[in-house]
């Protein structure tokens, strides 16, 4: 049944749907749903007209960026939608819970940060690399001396032949740049072997290049096919022998230098830099002094109960334990990761259940699984960012107070002790949490600035809209005043022809009764004529005899 009811400036049609639905997926056969429709009701155009045209082109060029505006609009009430806050007090209770559990966790099993264990660990893993890549390329022993030789003897570098030039066996490997196993050490050794030259620094921490000699040229490749192989395949396999030490140092019990590590590299070739140029008083760069300390280890050693140094290095085997730290530091940030956004999915799943009525399998499909996703929404992000805001507080305190206990109250060892136990991976995630909600609150404001400025466009283009309707009106009241015109004409020829119509009339009626007294006049006539034949019929019987009958039966045929 369909029901019409005009309403300005719409037209709302009602209608009752008896569209027939599967007995799968209902128990009632039919519905009867009630559905509104509502649409715009246009003006018919008489397109002769150019004022009407024109105002009809105007209102659709309004209406054409009003459909896009709007579906910008939809576009933009998503998004201020993902980027609003929709966490209520149990999500808070959670997020704060989870931040407890993973603090008292970190407090108790993962304990202090210890560079001694991250050195002891990276050492282990550096060693057991360095003799597998060796036996890789045909080493037969197991030691890691004969591995490290084995690799030395195999794959030489130019650059080591500038050794005394870059500070001997202690301070060449971080003071030449070739030495360095990153890419810009890579692209050194490229250098090197299409320049014959090495570049690092010198011992005041200056840029330096050093010339090799022509006897040191053995080792540069001939073609650019040799210069590759020795600056790509021979620096590796090079380096890996270098991370462990030299042989003869490991043969004596040492640990040997090693190579620096890619904070380490970076450091030391940040300070060759113009920027860098701060001296100390013997002429050196403080800076390249600093790094030169924390390579060689007197910069984190510390003394014995003697007040011998047992220094510290900070190269590459101590940066990979150091990596092994932070993995051990990133187990209770995982797990507050883990807590928050599975309570999240879980939680919002059960919501989207309930909401669509699932009650079985296939209905699964009604979910919207984008409202259950713990990812890139305001709410989520703010769940994350009081949970590793609540575990890093947590730390902080821990820190703080084993730091007092431990150095026996507040004093210089008190800071280091404290930086110790701070779980750096903690802090880091809070700041990116913190700095991912900062900036969904300001993204979200310069959307809703956006979705303004879209809705003062809005309301312009309706304004626009009206004035072509008021002027569409204007041509409609134009159009129904030449209309009255028109009809008032029409209503006065109507007037004349009605009289002319009136005197036809009574010209007919003088007409139709001249007619009558005429047909009375030859009524009477003939009257007078059948008098007269009546009188004569005895005379004519006399003196025709027969002639009357004969007439009669004429006249009867």
């Amino acid at each position: 049944m369909l029901k019409a009811t005009q309403e300005r400036p719409l037209i709302k049609l009602e209608i009752d749907d008896y569209t027939t639905i599967p007995y799968e997926e209902y128990e009632d056969e039919t519905s009867n749903d009630f559905k509104e429709i509502e649409f715009e009701m246009i003006t018919p155009i008489d397109f002769s007209d150019k004022r009407q045209l024109e105002i009809y082109n105007g209102i659709n060029k309004v209406d054409e960026r009003l459909s896009i505006i709007n579906e910008k609009i939809e576009e933009l009430n998503t998004e201020i939608d993902r980027l609003t806050n929709h966490a209520d007090g149990i999500d808070y209770t959670v997020a704060v819970a989870s931040g407890v559990i993973a603090g008292v966790i970190d407090s108790i099993f993962v304990g202090e940060f210890s560079f001694e264990r991250a050195n002891d660990w990276g050492t282990e893993k550096t060693n057991n690399f360095v003799v597998k890549i060796a036996q890789s390329k045909g080493y037969k022993g197991d030691d890691l001396a004969g591995a490290v030789a084995f690799l030395e003897d195999k794959y030489k570098i130019a650059a080591d032949k500038a050794t005394n030039d870059f500070g001997g066996g202690l301070q060449h490997h971080l003071r030449d740049f070739s030495h360095h196993p990153t890419p810009v050490g890579l692209t050194f050794s490229l250098l090197t072997q299409f320049t014959n030259k090495v570049y690092g620094t010198d011992v005041n921490g200056i840029f330096k290049v050093v010339e090799l000699n022509k006897d040191d040229l053995i080792l540069i490749g001939k073609n650019t096919q040799e210069k590759l192989t020795f600056g790509i395949i021979n620096w590796f396999f090079h380096m890996v022998s270098d991370m462990a030490g030299c042989s003869d140092s490991i043969l004596n019990g040492k640990t040997g230098t090693g190579l620096p590590g890619p904070i380490g590299s970076l450091l030391k070739e940040l300070s060759a830099l113009p920027i860098f140029s701060k001296m100390n008083k013997d002429g050196r760069k403080e800076f390249s002094v600093w790094i030169s300390k924390l390579f060689n280890g007197t910069l984190l050693g510390e003394r014995d109960e003697n007040g011998k140094l047992i220094p510290l290095k900070f190269d590459l085997r101590t940066e990979i334990g150091i990596a092994h730290e932070l993995g051990r530091q990133a187990l209770p940030i995982i797990l507050n990761e883990c807590i928050v956004r599975g309570f999240y999915f879980i939680r919002r799943l059960c919501v989207e259940i309930r909401d669509n009525d699932i009650k079985k399998i296939s209905d699964l499909k009604n979910i919207n699984w984008k409202r259950t996703l713990p990812f890139k929404n305001r709410t989520i992000v703010r769940m994350m960012t009081i949970a590793t805001g609540t575990f890093t507080a947590i730390d902080l305190a821990d820190a703080g107070i084993r730091a007092v206990i431990k150095s026996g109250g507040f004093n210089p060892a008190t800071l280091g002790n404290f930086i110790l136990r701070v779980n750096f991976v903690g802090v880091g995630r809070f700041a990116i949490a913190v700095g991912s909600d900062v900036s969904m609150g300001v993204k979200r404001n310069k959307t809703i600035s956006e979705k303004s400025k879209l809705m003062s466009e809005v309301i312009c283009l309706s304004n626009v809209k009206i004035y072509y309707k008021n002027a569409e009106l204007l041509c409609s009241y134009s159009n129904l005043h030449k209309c009255q015109e028109n009809m008032f004409g029409a209503e006065a020829n109507m007037w004349v022809e009605v009289e002319k119509t009136q005197r036809s009339i009574e010209g007919l009626y003088n007409e139709i009764e001249k007619v009558g007294r005429f047909y009375l006049k030859t009524i009477d006539e003939m009257d007078e004529s059948f008098n007269g034949i009546e009188q004569l019929l005895p005379e004519v019987e006399k003196m025709n005899p027969g002639l009357v009958d004969a007439m009669l039966g004429r006249l009867k045929r």
